[in-house]
C-alpha cells in the first residue's frame, strides 16, 4: 500500500543567501572552531583543530543569526568533499524557556554534541550525511532527533554516496510544518515524520537554523534559501 506524504508549496521568500563570499556569512556566529573559506563562490567548511588529538572537542555548529517563524521550507546545495564525518542542520533552535539562542543568560556552546541535545536549549536536528564511523557507514541512514533530550525520532535510508562517487550539488529541502517534519534530496523524499507534541515534548515553534560537521569532514554549501511552508491539497 502506497504511503500518502504530505506535500508543501513555497510561500513568500524569507531569507536567501547564495554563501559566496565573506560578506554572506558576516553576521554569523560560529561555535566551536573551524576553518571557513570560499573556492568557487562556495562556502567551504571543515574542522581548525585535529579530531586525533582534540576529539569532540573538534566539531563545531555554524548559525545562521536570523529568526524564522515556524512553518518554513529550507534549501541549499551540499557538496561532500572530504570524509569520515557528519553533517547535521539545527533548526527551531532557542533556549528552553524561550531565550534567544544567543541570550547571554544562556551557558556557553562550543561545538560539543551534549551541548546542543542536552543542554539549556531545544531544537530539532537532522543529520543526513552520517560516514563518521564504521556502523554509520555500513548502513547509511538520515537521522532526525528532537532536544532537550537525545530522542530519536525518525530515521530514513540516506541515498547519498560516498565521497569519491558524489556527483554534487545535492540539492536538500527540510520543511517544517507544526508538527511535521519532512526532508528530501534532489526531489526524493527521504524522511517524514509528525511530532504528536507528547512523546518528546511539546511541538517546537520558530528558531534559529545551524549547519553542523563532525570532525575531519570537509563541505561546500551554497545557495541558501528560506520560504514560508504551505501545505498543499495535492
Amino acid at each position: 500500500m502506497m504511503i500518502k506524504r504530505y506535500s508543501f508549496d513555497k510561500g513568500k521568500r524569507l531569507y536567501s543567501n547564495s554563501l559566496s563570499s565573506n560578506n554572506d556569512i558576516a553576521d554569523w556566529v560560529l561555535e566551536g572552531e573551524a576553518k571557513v573559506c570560499f573556492e568557487e563562490d562556495r562556502l567551504h567548511l571543515e574542522n581548525q583543530l585535529d579530531p586525533a588529538i582534540y576529539g569532540d572537542n573538534a566539531h563545531w555548529v555554524f548559525w545562521c543569526p536570523v529568526d524564522f517563524p515556524d512553518n518554513i521550507m529550507i534549501e541549499w546545495d551540499f557538496y561532500p568533499i572530504r570524509e569520515p564525518g557528519l553533517c547535521m542542520m539545527f533548526f527551531a533552535a532557542a533556549g528552553r524557556n524561550g531565550e534567544d539562542l544567543f541570550s547571554a543568560n544562556l551557558p556557553q556552546r562550543n561545538g560539543k554534541y551534549p551541548e546542543y541535545h542536552s543542554g539549556a536549549i531545544n531544537a530539532l536536528h537532522l543529520s543526513y550525511f552520517r560516514h563518521k564511523h564504521e556502523d554509520e557507514r555500513a548502513f547509511r541512514t538520515c537521522n532526525l532527533r528532537k532536544s532537550y533530550g537525545f530522542h530519536l525520532a525518525a530515521m530514513g535510508a540516506d541515498p547519498l554516496p560516498p565521497v569519491e562517487d558524489a556527483i554534487a550539488p545535492y540539492h536538500m529541502r527540510l520543511v517544517k510544518y507544526e508538527g511535521i517534519v519532512q526532508f528530501s534530496i534532489n526531489q526524493l523524499t527521504v524522511l517524514e515524520w509528525k511530532d504528536d507534541g507528547m512523546k518528546y515534548g511539546s511541538i517546537l515553534k520558530g528558531g534559529k537554523i545551524g549547519f553542523r560537521q563532525m570532525a575531519p569532514m570537509k563541505a561546500a554549501y551554497q545557495n541558501l534559501q528560506i520560504y514560508e511552508a504551505l501545505l498543499s491539497d495535492n
